[in-house]
C-alpha cells in the first residue's frame, strides 16, 4: 500500500492539472469575448436605447454642459481646454448628472484626458475615443438613467 500511495497522489494531481488547463483554455478560446474597443463598449452600454429625433425644447431638458475644463495631457508640455455637452435619455438622469458633475464627473473627465497624448487629440479619432470612454465611465455612476451622447463643444490645445 505504501508503494501505491505516491502513484495515486501523482495520478490525481496530473488529472487535476489537465482538467484545470482544459477549462482555462476552453473559456479563453470559446468563451464570451469582451471587447476593449471603447466605441463598441459604448454601444454595448447604451444597449437597446434608441435615440429618437426630439424637439429643441425636449433636447434642452435632457442636455447638460461641462464648460472649460483645463488640464494637462499625458505629455505635460501640453495643456487642453475643452467643453462638453451631454445628452441623457430622461430628465432625471440630467438632474442627477447636474448634482454630481463637479465632484464625480469632472475627475472622470480629467482622468480620461490625462492618458491622452497630443497626437490622440489632434484628430477626430482620438476625440471619438475620448467621448466613448466618457460615456462608459459616466454611465457607471448614473443610477437614474443613461448618458446617450457626448459632444465636444470647444477644444483648445496648446504647448506650454
Amino acid at each position: 500500500m505504501r508503494k501505491l500511495l505516491p502513484w495515486l497522489v501523482s495520478l490525481l494531481l496530473a488529472i487535476t492539472l489537465i482538467v484545470g488547463a482544459t477549462f482555462y483554455f476552453w473559456t479563453n478560446l470559446f468563451g464570451d469575448k469582451k471587447t476593449t474597443d471603447p466605441d463598441q463598449a459604448a454601444k454595448d452600454v447604451a444597449g437597446n436605447v434608441q435615440v429618437e429625433p426630439i424637439s429643441a425644447d425636449e433636447l434642452v431638458k435632457v442636455t447638460s454642459e461641462l464648460i472649460d475644463i483645463k488640464t494637462n495631457l499625458a505629455d505635460t508640455d501640453y495643456v487642453v481646454q475643452i467643453s462638453f455637452s451631454f445628452q441623457f435619455d430622461n430628465e432625471k438622469a440630467k438632474d442627477e448628472f447636474d448634482k454630481i458633475k463637479e465632484d464625480v464627473v469632472k475627475p472622470i473627465v480629467n482622468r480620461a484626458l490625462w492618458v491622452m497624448t497630443p497626437d490622440d487629440m489632434n484628430g477626430t479619432k482620438g476625440k471619438d475615443q475620448l467621448t466613448a470612454g466618457l460615456i462608459n465611465s459616466i454611465n457607471v455612476v448614473l443610477s437614474e438613467g443613461k448618458l446617450l451622447k457626448v459632444g465636444v463643444k470647444g477644444f483648445i490645445m496648446t504647448r506650454i
